[in-house]
């Protein structure tokens, strides 16, 4: 049930958090809003929204820093939005811990297929009803526990977002498998592919931040040069 789903849309613009508060009472959703990252912060922190719509460019604390700073403690979904398209600005978004990227103008429709997507998606982390307590995906010691969802690294919890979780989830089910960037991407996803390298190599190379020894040289989650990615025990 959509009501069951608080959301926190932030933007300085209050005409877009209008319209967007809109859209989402409308399809059901309880919203909360802000007008400036620090803000943002102090209402991920009090509030815990099971989604967050961050605009990038705010005065003082923007949507960059804002991502940051939440993703120190929570691995809530953010759906970042800017005015710009370029792929270094998506890149940037990404790399600062937001799950995906919608540029401006939007359609509605468009929006609130993320938002949903992104909600299965965290749902499918915290939930422990569609697994058995011994499901455990492991390839050499990296230990993907879907019952718990969880991420165990050398006999250590990691904590990831759940897309972070869900592109493991579909390399780890099939070690030594080459998955191509636009085949993880409708997977996790659940969207048509089309240029979307960056956005996978993003979540891939904060993956291996968290899993890898050395990310610069990972022994695990590899990439297969103009084909994808694949995950194998070194």
């Amino acid at each position: 049930m959509a009501d069951t789903y608080q959301i926190l849309v932030v933007d300085d613009d209050f005409s877009i958090v209008n319209i967007i508060e809109t859209a989402l009472k409308q399809a059901g959703f309880r919203v909360l809003t802000a007008h400036d990252g620090e803000a943002a912060c102090r209402m991920a922190n009090t509030n815990h929204p099971h989604l967050i719509i961050m605009d990038v460019m705010m005065p003082q604390c923007n949507g960059i820093i804002a991502t940051m700073r939440i993703r120190q403690g929570s691995n809530v979904p953010i759906l970042m939005l800017s005015a710009k398209a370029e792929g270094s600005d998506r890149v940037l978004g990404l790399e600062a811990g937001a799950d995906d990227y919608l540029v401006k103008p939007f359609y509605q429709q468009e929006l609130l297929a993320r938002v949903k997507a992104l909600l299965r998606r965290y749902d499918a982390l915290g939930s422990i009803r569609e697994t058995k307590a011994d499901d455990r995906i492991q390839v050499g010691n990296i230990v993907l526990d879907t019952a718990k969802k969880q991420l165990i690294v050398r006999g250590e919890a990691v904590r990831l977002t759940a897309t972070e979780f869900k592109i493991l989830q579909v390399l780890m089910s099939n070690p030594g498998r080459v998955y191509s960037a636009e085949e993880i991407y409708e997977r996790v996803w659940e969207s048509d592919a089309y240029a979307v390298e960056n956005t996978v190599m993003v979540h891939i190379s904060r993956i291996r931040e968290k899993l890898e020894i050395n990310p610069k040289k990972p022994e695990y989650l590899k990439v297969v040069w103009g084909i994808g990615y694949v995950f194998e025990a070194p």
